[in-house]
């Protein structure tokens, strides 16, 4: 549960997700010292111990993706800062990008949402919705924005 709470910020009774989004900054920041070359590598693992967390914790709580998960968040946040300069304007900018993204769940987000169950459903929207924002602030980085 430590784990898949994000260290405990998803108990925090209001806005668990947003808490479990600034929790994933230090797994963002990871970035910073990984060569790039294993991007791939930490970004698989950290999903699919995402997945494997969060189906422990639905089981744990015998309830449908409780807001108190955020590992989901977590991973989410770690694709949306993977192909940009990990700074404090793209870990900023990244952050509400990813709130926008993971709150509207448009498209393909929803559709994660509605269509997996357990751990991979709790997490795979959000990956998706990690996808989304990674372009979106890529484009803006592209830009000269920041």
């Amino acid at each position: 549960m430590f784990i898949a709470t994000g260290c405990y910020s998803g108990q925090i009774p209001f806005a668990p997700g947003t808490f479990g989004t600034i929790a994933a900054i230090p797994f963002a920041l990871v970035f910073l010292i990984i060569p790039s070359s294993f991007y791939g590598i930490y970004i698989a693992g950290l999903i699919l111990a995402a997945i494997y967390f969060a189906d422990q914790a639905e089981k744990i709580l015998d309830k449908k993706d409780p807001g108190c998960i955020v590992i989901d968040e977590i991973a989410g946040y770690v694709v949306t800062m993977s192909i940009v300069p990990v700074n404090i304007y793209t870990i900023g900018a990244g952050f509400f990008i990813f709130r926008f993204f993971d709150i509207v769940k448009f498209g393909p987000v929803k559709y994660f949402e509605e269509n997996f169950s357990g751990g991979a459903g709790v997490v795979l929207d959000d990956i998706m919705a990690g996808i989304f924002s990674a372009v979106v602030l890529r484009i803006l980085y592209l830009s000269g924005i920041f």
